[in-house]
């Protein structure tokens, strides 16, 4: 009964809903991209990143001091500062889950993605004052990309059809494997040939552009777009019918507590998001630590399974959507299916306890790797 009131002709993927996937594609690459560029340039940025009692053998080019400043700071030290973006996430998720259905998304994202990227601009003079300074900037800068992160859920309320909602959401959130893809890949050559600080200048000026870009093309509504199809609005419009229409209820804080559903999916996302960060956050430094690679592979290796990543979640996206819409499985099953597949390989939860005895990773570098994961 629904698709009987839909518009017969609709823009395809050429339109405005998969226009405003890619750009929230390309802010999700930006603030990934300046996120993990310090996992990778601390390896340029401390006189050394090897362990006191280790063999001084590691492979890492002398790079010129001038174009890549040096700073003494311990392990201790860098595990701070590499998981204290962290503490400003999490601070900013359920604020930002709060006021994303109060205040306009347009300045909510826009705003956070210029102050992620000016924080950008700012670590490498940061860095010259001292590491606590850097720590504040990160702390900053995880506050302003929680923002971007929590508060583009909001968006596809008004902006995905419920049958395009997979595919859509797919290809923004896509981003976040493909900025760690690209900014692994390319920091190792940008650092070896201009200097790490270019690595974040890049990336900052990248982020600036693009926010100044959102806050001209993006618009809350689809029906306050000046250049969108009539066709295409309604579309979008009289799919989105009883969900825009709906008033919005208050937070059941008791049921919330008591639902086994909402703790299995916190559970499961908690997993996914501390095994993630983890590996994502230290694999530069433990590549260069054991394996002893110069910078430009290490971003290679530490960059391919990304790429992977990216492809198998653009193809989940759109295989869920079709699975959906041919009513092969319901909605509920294709979530348990996907959440199933997603999982790791039971020998790969044990990666890091493998090599580490046959690498001889000693104990202090694996507290320390473990002390900033727990922060995550």
């Amino acid at each position: 009964m629904e698709n009987q009131c839909l518009p017969k002709k609709v823009p395809g993927f050429c339109s405005f809903r998969y226009g405003l996937a890619v750009i929230l594609h390309f802010c999700n690459i930006v603030i990934m991209a300046q996120r993990m560029c310090l996992n990778l340039t601390m390896v340029a940025m401390v006189n050394t990143t090897e362990l006191p009692h280790l063999p001084n053998e590691s492979a890492v080019e002398t790079l010129d001091d001038v174009k890549n400043p040096v700073y003494s700071w311990s392990l201790d030290i860098q595990g701070l500062i590499l998981s204290s973006i962290f503490f400003g996430m999490v601070m900013a998720q359920i604020p930002v889950g709060y006021l994303s259905g109060i205040y306009p998304m347009k300045r909510i994202i826009g705003s956070s993605l210029l102050l992620s990227s000016v924080l950008s601009l700012l670590i490498p003079s940061a860095a010259q004052v001292g590491a606590a300074l850097v720590i504040v900037c990160r702390v900053l800068q995880g506050i302003a990309q929680g923002a971007v992160s929590t508060g583009q859920h909001e968006i596809w309320v008004k902006w995905a059809p419920p049958l395009e909602r997979g595919r859509l959401t797919s290809m923004t959130l896509s981003g976040f494997v493909m900025g760690p893809f690209i900014v692994l890949l390319v920091s190792g050559f940008i650092c070896d040939l201009l200097g790490w600080p270019m690595v974040f200048y890049i990336f900052g000026i990248f982020g600036c552009v693009l926010s100044l870009s959102w806050f001209f093309l993006f618009y809350d509504d689809p029906k306050d777009h000046p250049y969108m199809s009539s066709s295409e609005k309604d579309y979008i419009t009289s799919s989105l019918t009883q969900q825009v229409s709906s008033r919005r209820q208050s937070l059941p804080i008791k049921a919330m507590l008591k639902s086994l559903p909402l703790w299995a999916i916190i559970l499961n996302s908690f997993a996914f998001i501390w095994s993630n960060n983890l590996l994502a956050t230290y694999t530069p430094t433990f590549i260069s630590i054991v394996l002893h690679v110069n910078i430009r592979e290490n971003g290679l290796l530490s960059s391919f399974s990304y790429l992977l990543a990216y492809i198998f979640g653009i193809v989940a996206g759109q295989l869920s959507d079709f699975l959906h819409s041919r009513k092969i499985f319901s909605l509920v099953t294709i979530r348990k299916l996907f959440t199933t597949l997603g999982k790791e390989h039971p020998g790969q939860a044990n990666t890091w306890g493998i090599l580490q005895p046959r690498l001889e990773v000693p104990n202090r570098m694996v507290r320390i790797i473990l002390q900033g994961s727990s922060l995550l």
